[in-house]
């Protein structure tokens, strides 16, 4: 099957304001954001006509900007009723949405306080970022080269497009050796997440998971956490060295674009797709479809 490159779909996009053709959605080649990173972006996905948790996203998009040092010319509300509008317009039922802002094209230099800031929405099809196969046998991680840095030398709290940058490096070369992604250890050692989403551990009928320091605090990972509490199961968020992966009995991703997504392999470590998790993915899914049987997904 053919596949369509994501630039020459149909459809429009809301940019600046106004909805444009989607092929026409462009910016020129000198703008800021490209030569220095300066973007910020949301990943969201609409469920069953829904988009799930818009509010927190546009809240975090615009908490990026602040970070990032622009002001977003319009305001969270603004940004939901487009967001909504996009996706109405798209005709889907279940897609994702892609927010993103950026510093303009007007100077070309490390300064651009004077540039203009853009904003576009596109919606689009996008399957689970792990196939449904992939997530029944759990998939493979691989240990990654980069690590997640030091908080006093980026942004992290920004889901800013620069910082995926090693993200994008380390899931390439996970790739090339046959893994579908890669674990990210932190500036000190600790286990941190993998190149797109958070990790969860499981040992003895307890979650544990990273302490989200130096990188996103996954807007999944907090809903994950609430169902797992309101199963009755412990969540310890804390540092985890990389010596305690043997010791867990279960792991898997968690993000927008992973939605749960149970780990067979991190390196040599081995775990099987469980009990636990099985349930977590189950009701996760109940969680974003309501009316959806937590017994099957």
């Amino acid at each position: 099957m053919t596949t369509v490159p994501i630039d020459s779909r149909d459809g429009v996009i809301w940019f600046d304001g106004a909805f444009v053709d989607w092929k026409d959605a462009k910016v020129h080649v000198l703008t800021h954001a490209l030569h220095y990173g300066s973007a910020i972006f949301e990943g969201e996905r609409a469920y069953g006509g829904a988009i799930y948790k818009l509010a927190e996203h546009s809240q975090r998009l615009v908490n990026s900007a602040n970070i990032m040092g622009f002001k977003l010319p319009w305001s969270q509300a603004e940004i939901e009723a487009a967001t909504l509008e996009t996706f109405a317009r798209s005709g889907l039922a279940d897609a994702y949405v892609r927010p993103i802002a950026w510093r303009g094209s007007e100077t070309v230099g490390v300064a651009a306080r004077a540039n203009s800031i853009h904003l576009a929405i596109a919606v689009w099809q996008w399957p689970s970022y792990f196939s449904p196969a992939e997530k029944l046998k759990g998939i493979r991680l691989d240990m990654a080269q980069y690590r997640r840095p030091d908080p006093l030398t980026i942004p992290c709290k920004a889901k800013a497009a620069g910082l995926y940058m090693i993200c994008t490096l380390s899931k390439h070369a996970a790739e090339e050796k046959g893994y579908t992604d890669a674990l990210m250890l932190d500036y000190r050692g600790y286990v941190a997440e993998s190149t797109g989403a958070n990790i969860i551990f499981v040992r003895d009928g307890e979650l544990h998971t990273p302490e989200p320091d130096c990188f996103l605090d996954s807007i999944t990972r907090q809903s994950v956490e609430a169902l797992a509490k309101g199963m009755g199961l412990t969540v310890n968020r804390r540092h985890i060295r990389p010596e305690e992966l043997p010791t867990f009995s279960e792991a898997f991703l968690v993000g927008t674009a992973a939605e749960v997504a149970p780990i067979a392999e991190i390196g040599p470590h081995r775990y099987q797709p469980g009990r636990i998790s099985e349930a977590l993915m189950h009701a996760y899914m109940a969680e974003v479809r309501p009316g959806l049987s937590a017994a099957a997904e």
